[in-house]
């Protein structure tokens, strides 16, 4: 069975975040993506993924984690996910801790799900060297899951080391919330294999999306790895009921479906048209 999620640009303007969950929650969308920008810089040079200008929720987009929280004591079932989470950015141990304490809030429903990012500048103003984003983040996703597993924890990379350290809570979900990466290039399936529980591509071309589960499990069983161990979560495909009907035929985990950084009736509207996918 495919779940059906929803993808929201929580921000100050647009309707509440955990208003929009309740009512998502309500209608029996199984989960809610906030995506991640921690400022968008004045001079950038970077062009906008999209294509396009640039929209305005990009630089008003609240933390994610802030969010999600307040979101888990407001409801009970819908999962809690990152869409995607900027983890180059922040700092490791902390988001260790992050994670672990909103996976403990909210009983178990929290996923994580991280890139690489696409604004050079941004990440720049982190500290982070560009050419140098994924090496970084696959010791970031090895680090987190090594303080999540043991009492004891110590990592020693390029780029994330730390001697041994406490570090509690630990998250309910065993081995660990699930964590997924976004991206559509080989190398992104690639560090799925060997890094995360499940890709999540975007699906502006729905045929990349169609050839990267093919060689997701190519690449899976190579690494002798069960293609079933590793989730497809297809983001913001268009909603077509033909579409939405493949990549279900084709055995998805998840389809997260854009909802718009708007009033109350527009994300309610969008919501109700989307019903007929649950």
């Amino acid at each position: 069975m495919t779940d059906i999620g929803s993808f929201y640009f929580a921000t100050e303007y647009g309707h509440n975040v955990v208003d929009v969950a309740r009512d998502a929650e309500q209608r029996g969308f199984e989960s809610l993506w906030l995506p991640e920008h921690t400022h968008i810089p004045v001079s950038r040079k970077t062009p906008y993924a999209g294509g396009a200008e640039l929209p305005k929720e990009y630089a008003h987009t609240l933390d994610p984690f802030v969010a999600l929280a307040a979101v888990a004591t407001a409801t009970k079932h819908i999962r809690l996910a990152t869409g995607i989470s900027l983890l180059i950015e922040r700092d490791t141990i902390t988001m260790a801790k992050t994670l672990a304490t909103l996976d403990l809030l909210s009983n178990g429903r929290a996923i994580l799900g991280v890139g690489g990012g696409w604004n050079r500048e941004e990440a720049e103003h982190h500290g982070v060297e560009w050419s140098q984003r994924f090496q970084k983040l696959e010791e970031q996703i090895t680090a987190i899951k090594v303080i999540w597993a043991n009492e004891e924890a110590s990592f020693h990379g390029e780029h994330v080391r730390f001697d041994p350290i406490w570090s509690w809570p630990k998250p309910i979900q065993r081995p660990h919330p699930p964590i997924v990466l976004g991206g559509e290039t080989d190398h992104t399936l690639r560090r799925v294999i060997k890094h995360c529980d499940g890709w999540l591509p975007r699906a502006r071309n729905p045929e990349t999306v169609v050839r990267g589960i093919t060689r997701l499990n190519e690449l899976a069983q190579e690494a002798d790895r069960d293609p079933e161990s590793i989730s497809v979560n297809v983001f913001a495909p268009r909603p077509d009921a033909e579409l939405i009907d493949r990549f279900k035929s084709m055995g998805v985990a998840r389809i997260v479906l854009w909802l718009p950084p708007e009033d109350r009736d527009s994300v309610s509207r969008r919501l109700d048209g989307y019903t007929r996918f649950l």
